[in-house]
């Protein structure tokens, strides 16, 4: 393998056993579908549809998961980053395990142990308020829709420069595929067509790698990339408007996971399958091994690619147009020869697309059911059959959605980088929402709301104000052409020249970035603003706004009291804090001067007390195995007592329930001590 290119590129095409394997892939995830469809025997119910029941194995549970985060997004533009400015990137996986440790701890107790379907339920149940779960459902079917579209039209370009298909027949194509195994097959087939995609897409790239390795030797490969700066790990710099180092791709890192499985509802629909908290743990564990793997893989490619064009980049040369089809050029120039192997990784691509694309449609229509239409009067009424019929009609309807913004993305150019930034400022603030009910219970529903909206706004002020600055790309290490042959300069052959410069942009359609590199313009040292602050920091920026303001207008507003947060809904360990703090605050309970209580006669077995404080509404039922003449209570400090009838305690008002009808009671006034 040469740095220069082969000279002759002609005989470059989709095979006929290219062919054959892409459309295998195709036909293997329909089966699925079908399969799924038919062991169902039309019985499943709503849950099942959308959680497969609940009891799911982990190993392709783990795979879906890591499929539908790790797409094709990963296989492009993951290799170029490195290609382009080096390793330090990489660095983003250690943030990624902090990440995943809050959502160990935080979020994924919280969802599981609610049995909740749509994670926005969550939102209603802690701030008491339906707005805010709608606010939540909009935001993310914003962004899912978005994505979904924009996943869809960069296979579907490449797909159609190397076969005499038209891009628009490609989007159609690979969106009805998509459409038909979800909408029939459901979360079981996500699930299991994810686990052939997902292995796909990373047998795929280590193909590459492994026959690019052979040629040019590892160590080489090392070398060469050390020799160009390509290497970097430990950027130490402090300053948030350095692109990469390591402490802001930490944070970027530690963003990406929170976004991707803390506050996603295709992740969380995926730990909703199987059986216990316990697996669904060990899942997350499978996904930060799995995304460790894969990644590494990626970020590899690029040195390879950096190594095989270290003496003719093929970007400087005018061989693409675009920084982000290094490696489909790399596959198609010096893999080309072989037979399928062009194939396997255009399936590859492809593959992680459908993952990603069945992925967040299936968990659109979960959003649409369980937040906007389930509860309204019409559809309550439906049986399980005609809800679960509903279902796919709106999988199917997400789906043929996103086959239309895949139209939409590839007119819109340079604006569609505002509406991918856009996703991000709504991610940050969204986030900070669930944060705040979970980590300072005394945030009541103003506080949330507001400090939504404050943290949404700033994030767009950054973003419109970033590109009416006219940012730019950020310039790469340095790219060699001495090595080039004077007559490749300029590609001319006409088949892999159309399968590489029609191929999106990665910075067009990555949310991993969410503010695209195109963004972050490299300005002099001097004078610099918030718009010139690095975008890794833009996700936590929303996250740390809308926690300041949602504590501080409910402290303003009056924060919302212990007793009217139900259990479940805080970390435990922020809930005694809550109790703790309000104790100190509001000063000792005062004391009720009387009691009285309702005694019954003989004959009657009692079942249970309830107890109620004077100076609330507050009220607790508490199981009892008491007998005819004892009750056992809880008083106000949580103590339980076994007390006698005819002595009522103190500090409650107690009523005792029957089996039977109650003959009259007797009350008992005590006097004031």
């Amino acid at each position: 393998m040469t740095s220069g290119g082969d000279e002759s590129l002609a005989g470059v095409q989709f095979s006929m056993v290219d062919y054959v394997l892409f459309s295998l892939m195709l036909v293997v995830s329909v089966g699925i579908g079908v399969w799924t469809a038919y062991r169902s025997h039309g019985k499943e119910s709503t849950q099942d549809y959308l959680l497969g029941s609940g009891a799911m194995s982990l190993f392709p549970v783990g795979l879906s998961l890591l499929g539908g985060i790790v797409s094709a997004v990963s296989i492009l533009g993951n290799p170029t980053e490195v290609y382009l400015y080096g390793t330090q990137l990489y660095l983003s996986l250690v943030g990624m395990i902090f990440g995943c440790i809050i959502t160990y701890f935080v979020f994924l107790p919280l969802f599981y142990n609610l049995h909740i379907v749509s994670i926005n339920h969550y939102l209603e149940a802690r701030f008491n308020s339906k707005a805010v779960r709608r606010l939540g459902c909009m935001c993310l079917l914003l962004t899912y829709l978005i994505y979904m579209g924009v996943c869809l039209y960069a296979p579907s370009l490449a797909l159609s420069t190397v076969t005499s298909m038209s891009s628009l027949g490609s989007m159609v194509l690979m969106g009805l595929v998509c459409t038909f195994y979800i909408s029939v097959g459901g979360v079981k087939a996500v699930v299991y067509t994810d686990v052939m995609q997902t292995l796909l897409m990373f047998g795929g790239v280590l193909l590459v790698v492994i026959i690019c390795c052979n040629e040019l030797g590892l160590t080489n490969i090392w070398t060469i990339a050390d020799q160009g700066s390509r290497i970097e790990f430990f950027n130490m710099n402090i300053s948030p408007f350095e692109r990469h180092t390591f402490w802001s791709t930490t944070v970027f890192g530690f963003y990406f996971t929170i976004n991707a499985l803390g506050v996603n509802q295709a992740s969380y629909q995926r730990f909703a399958s199987v059986g216990s908290l316990i697996t669904a743990r060990r899942l997350l564990v499978f996904y930060l091994v799995g995304v460790w793997v894969m990644w590494t893989l990626f970020y590899f490619s690029g040195l390879v690619a950096y190594a095989a064009y270290k003496d003719c980049d093929p970007l400087t040369s005018g061989r693409i147009q675009k920084a982000d089809q290094v490696l489909p050029y790399l596959v198609m120039e010096k893999l080309g020869h072989l037979t399928g192997i062009p194939g396997i990784f255009v399936a590859a691509v492809s593959g992680g697309v459908l993952s990603s694309l069945s992925s967040f449609g299936n968990g659109c229509a979960c959003l649409i059911w369980e937040d906007l239409l389930k509860d309204m009067s019409y559809f309550r009424r439906m049986s399980e059959a005609e809800s679960t019929r509903i279902l796919k009609i709106l999988s199917a309807m997400t789906c043929i959605l996103g086959i239309f913004l895949a139209m939409a993305a590839g007119q819109l150019g340079n604006i569609f980088h505002v509406l991918n930034s856009i996703m991000g400022a709504i991610n940050g603030p969204l986030q900070g929402i669930f944060l705040a009910g979970m980590c300072t219970p005394w945030v009541n529903t103003k506080g949330a709301m507001l400090g939504f909206l404050v943290a949404f706004c700033y994030n767009l002020w950054v973003v419109v104000g970033k590109f009416l600055r006219g940012g730019g790309s950020p310039p790469s290490l340095p790219l060699s052409v001495d090595g080039c042959p004077e007559k490749l300069l300029y590609l001319t052959n006409t088949s892999t020249a159309a399968f590489i410069n029609t191929t999106t942009s990665v910075s067009d359609i990555s949310l991993i970035t969410n503010l695209t590199t195109n963004f972050d313009t490299q300005r002099p040292h001097t004078n610099r603003t918030m718009y010139d602050v690095s975008y890794c920091y833009f996700g936590v920026t929303g996250i740390i706004i809308t926690l300041i303001i949602s504590n501080l207008v409910s402290l303003c507003t009056g924060p919302l009291s212990p007793k009217n947060m139900e259990d479940g809904l805080s970390i435990p360990g922020c809930g005694r804090f809550h109790r703790w703090l309000w104790k100190i605050c509001s000063g000792p309970a005062k004391t009720p001067r009387r009691e009285m209580c309702t005694c019954l006669s003989d004959g009657y077995e009692l079942t249970g007390c309830q107890y109620y404080h004077q100076d609330s509404n507050y009220h607790h039922l508490i199981p009892t195995s008491a007998t005819r003449s004892e009750c056992r209570i809880q008083d106000l400090g949580g103590t339980h007592h076994t007390t006698p009838i005819s002595q009522p305690p103190t500090c409650c008002y107690l009523r005792i329930f029957s089996t039977a009808t109650p003959l009259p009671s007797t009350r008992l006034d005590s006097t004031e001590p």
